[in-house]
């Protein structure tokens, strides 16, 4: 291995030394539990993989004594997943208690400080106390209801429903003609993701409550063509409540259109419900401007913002805005990383938040001064090991509960300690499976890059690894482009899973990653084809010096970005892979901007269309389709048929390409499916031809 800064020597050692505490403290999470298991060690497959219970959080008492949080469980006969609650004591003590157990799933809405529980369950409100007793239904609402946030003094009840508001789709444009199915568009905006626009629109609605009984709805929006929450993935997170119950906040991206599609600039607003007056609180701020959250004391109001219009992947700052001074703080402008969450501490004193960092996901503080003036906040790093901090659920005493992963172990729910600098299991879900599983050696490694800046890789070896013998290796090639590669756990590119296989599996943080600071981040845009690409081979090639690296049985793998990655190595590698798989990649740039639907990360990470000369390099030097004449690699293609963020036509082409060049190639069409594979069923088949593949090639 090249020798590394004294920076990467500082964080390889913290590595190795936090991999034995990682080890003890799962062994200590047993002990805590009573429930040390002794039986043989199996290796985890894709059956056994979807077996696992699927741990979310969902709430916290108002004591902070109880938590709340479901269990998803999938089953194979009925290809669906099985979502109950369960009440487990935040400092242990006894076995959680199943809280609901009809078929269907529930989220919970509201903890209420009497200990009533208000959740949401085939789309009606439900009632229950923590304690246990009968389940009460509170509402019968027509079309049931949506992201529900109940007020602060009980009396209203905001909720989303989906509003027609332009007649895209025949059925409503022509209603003599029942049985149609046409969809007709003057502008853009004409899908998203997976479903075509038919013109109706996400709306917040208010309506006075009372213990279920509902009034009127207010259209907050009413005859707007916007969308709160967002498309696609806005939820609940996108509206609150102001502390005294007078007003609402929601986001949205008040664009139409072409507008729509080519910008990244939600607000705020306030909708005040007495008055019926909006007001734009983020006026000025180009970009997101998302997750408003008031504090529990202080008048003081949080979110998250982006600067850049039409940049996505910009660096993400927490703000705050202080009533009380008119003045507005951007808390972590000087400092180097982004925001992933945040919430509020008790005494709204400060804000707790997750961010990558090094390879990882972390737990920080920023406090708030009381000078309004002052707008250089301290930040404190509050934790540090080889596991991600995934959601923040709530602060009890001495610590946060949160969730939190290894590559070797899914999520669970735990209290991290903030004077032990510990965590401490909550829920153990999945204990006894991931004890049965060979466990896999996880290990950092840094690489000199092409350029000379310090690479570093995440590395999982097979179990019962032998450095004596040698291995077939798999590069994986991340997404995004500006997705961390940290200590996440997935359900389909799961490495725990092909290291189980027999597979070494090496995960580079390559140029565009955030957790390196900004300019590492920034680094990819508008060069897809550049330095990151050098930076896969940089870290494969240095790993392969390694003695139990097979130099013979090498692959790539990858999806999004790394599929277009693994189409951009397959013109570029120069013998050094066996065999290749993309999922959804991109092949073409040029096809590819014309049918993709979010046109601002198009814009701002290519620099444009294709027809602006400025962009040239984007769509020639670092478009694989341009290198297929140099294709001579064995490669499997993936595609889903309603991905409308890589469409199909990706795939196709680069099926096509290589089976017309002769080359051993296989497609995957999965036309339920989007980006993503969200079938059960579905997912074991990838699972199946992805290990079906390495074993025919590799």
């Amino acid at each position: 291995m090249n020798k590394v800064s004294i920076l990467a020597c500082a964080l390889l050692a913290t590595i190795q030394s936090f991999a034995q505490d990682t080890g003890d403290q799962r062994v200590n999470r047993a002990l805590i539990k009573n429930k040390v298991y002794h039986l043989e060690k199996n290796v985890l497959t894709p059956e056994k993989l979807w077996e696992l219970g699927r741990v979310s959080a969902e709430g916290l008492s108002s004591d902070g004594k109880f938590l709340i949080y479901g269990v998803s469980n999938y089953s194979f006969g009925e290809n669906k997943s099985e979502k109950n609650l369960f009440v487990a004591p935040v400092d242990g003590g006894q076995e959680p208690i199943q809280f609901t157990t009809e078929a269907g799933g529930e989220s919970v809405v509201q903890i209420r400080a009497d200990g009533i529980v208000v959740y949401l369950f085939k789309g009606q409100l439900w009632s229950k106390s923590i304690s246990g007793g009968e389940s009460k239904q509170l509402t019968d609402i027509e079309g049931g209801l949506e992201n529900v946030k109940i007020s602060p003094d009980g009396k209203y009840i905001l909720f989303s429903k989906a509003v027609l508001i332009n007649k895209y789709h025949s059925v409503d444009k022509y209603e003599d003609l029942p049985k149609s199915n046409v969809y007709i568009y003057d502008d853009l905006d004409y899908r998203h993701w997976d479903t075509f626009n038919d013109g109706r629109f996400n709306h917040p609605f208010i309506a006075s409550y009372d213990n279920g009984q509902i009034g009127v709805p207010i259209d907050v929006l009413k005859d707007e063509p916007f969308y709160s929450p967002q498309m696609p993935f806005g939820g609940a997170e996108d509206f609150t409540w102001s502390p005294d119950s007078k007003a609402i906040l929601y986001v949205c991206k008040k664009l139409f259109g072409k507008e729509y599609a080519q910008s990244t600039n939600t607000d705020i607003y306030r909708y005040d419900l007495a008055t019926k007056t909006t007001v734009n609180i983020t006026q000025g701020m180009d970009g997101y401007d998302t997750n408003p959250s008031y504090s529990p004391v202080g008048g003081k109001l949080a979110w998250l913002s982006m600067k850049t219009n039409g940049y996505e992947a910009d660096k993400n700052d927490l703000i705050v805005y202080d009533k009380n001074s008119s003045t507005r703080i951007n808390l972590t402008e000087k400092w180097d990383g982004t925001v992933n969450s945040y919430i509020w501490s008790k005494d709204g004193r400060k804000l707790f938040f997750t961010a990558p960092t090094k390879g990882t996901v972390q737990l920080f503080s920023v406090e708030i001064s009381k000078d309004p003036k002052k707008s250089e906040a301290k930040i404190t790093q509050l934790s540090e090991g080889l596991f991600d901090i995934g959601d923040l659920i709530g602060e009890v005493e001495n610590g946060l509960v949160v969730s939190s992963t290894t590559l070797t172990h899914a999520a669970e729910i735990y209290v991290y300690n903030l004077k032990k600098k510990s965590l401490i299991a909550v829920t153990n879900v999945n204990d006894k499976a991931f004890a049965s599983f060979a466990e896999s050696k996880v290990e950092g490694r840094f690489t000199k890059a092409s350029d000379g800046a310090d690479l570093f890789s995440w590395v999982i070896y097979p179990p019962d690894f032998d450095p004596t013998k040698k291995y077939p290796t798999l590069l994986f090639c991340q997404g995004g482009p500006q997705s961390a590669t940290t200590l996440g756990y997935s359900f389909r590119w799961n490495f725990q899973l092909m290291a189980a296989q027999g597979y070494i599996v090496i995960l580079p943080n390559r140029r565009g990653m955030p957790g390196w600071g900004v300019k590492w981040n920034q680094d990819i845009s508008k060069d897809w084809g550049g330095q990151a690409i050098q930076d896969y081979l940089s870290a494969i090639d240095d790993l392969a010096k390694e003695s139990y690296v097979d130099k013979e049985r090498i692959a790539a793998v990858g999806a999004s970005y790394g599929g277009y990655s693994v189409f951009m190595l397959a013109g570029v590698h120069n013998g050094r892979f066996k065999s290749l798989i993309s999922h959804c990649g991109l092949f073409d740039m040029t096809s590819w901007y014309g049918t993709t639907e979010e046109l601002f990360f198009a814009n701002y990470d290519l620099g444009g269309p294709y027809w602006d000369k400025r962009n040239e390099k984007t769509y020639t030097a670092y478009n694989p389709i341009n290198y297929v004449d140099k294709w001579d690699t064995p490669i499997l293609i993936f595609q889903g048929g309603k991905d409308f963020r890589v469409p199909i036509g990706q795939g196709l082409e680069a099926f096509q390409a290589a089976q017309l060049k002769n080359i051993k190639s296989r497609l995957v069409y999965l036309p339920e499916e989007n980006h993503w594979v969200l079938s059960g069923q579905n997912a074991q088949v990838w699972q199946r031809e992805f290990f079906r593949w390495l074993k025919e090639t590799l």
